[in-house]
């Protein structure tokens, strides 16, 4: 009797721990919170920066990120992202160099749409929204006759902020209400639009 009790309970601790995490798996609702760490791309392709031609770097980018989703396939996410800052990039033109110092970051809404793929424990999903992009941009340039250089001089400095359409796409994998995700981001600048590819962690309550 003693044996078929205990038999019982063990099915019962299997049956309860399955149920459970497939109700993590199905329903998905809760707020979460989380930061991630990555890749950036920030971009001179306007002249609005006051330099002739194209130019890019590479920085680390981080995120903070606070969103909820009610339903399996929609949720919404609020990200804090700073692009980093490159320091001084640029080449030379007609003689002179020109130099940039340039900061994107961005506060971003976006409505998130996951795909309902049959795979468990595993999501697909994009994201559209409005970002707050803020643009410290600093433009300088330095005259080089012959190879011989001068000073550095400072065109002008610019700090301008702007709502801006912003996108992105991703996968997460998630168990017992944390998740690891990989996403692309972009946000459309007139200056250039900055990017970003990183990886988080989320923790839902």
């Amino acid at each position: 009797m003693k044996r078929i009790s205990r038999t019982l309970l063990a099915f019962l601790a299997i049956g309860a721990c399955a149920a459970s995490t497939a109700a993590l798996a199905d329903n998905p609702a809760g707020f979460y919170l989380g930061a991630g760490v990555g890749y950036s791309t920030i971009r001179s392709d306007d002249s609005g920066y006051g330099l002739p031609g194209y130019f890019n770097d590479h920085e680390t980018a981080w995120k903070v990120i606070a969103g909820v989703r009610p339903i399996s396939v929609l949720g919404a996410e609020f990200e804090y992202i700073d692009f980093g800052q490159p320091g001084n990039f640029g080449g030379y033109y007609d003689a002179n160099y020109y130099g940039l110092d340039s900061h994107p970051r961005a506060a971003a809404l976006f409505a998130v749409g996951y795909l309902p793929v049959p795979i468990p424990l595993v999501d697909f999903y994009g994201k559209l929204g409005v970002a707050r992009l803020q643009t410290d941009v600093t433009t300088s340039v330095q005259s080089c006759p012959g190879g011989a250089c001068s000073g550095l001089v400072t065109l002008f400095r610019q700090d301008q902020t702007d709502n801006r359409f912003a996108y992105g796409v991703g996968v997460q994998s998630k168990y017992w209400g944390v998740s690891f995700r990989a996403e692309y981001e972009r946000i459309s600048s007139p200056y250039g639009d900055p990017d970003a590819l990183t990886v988080s962690a989320t923790w839902t309550f």
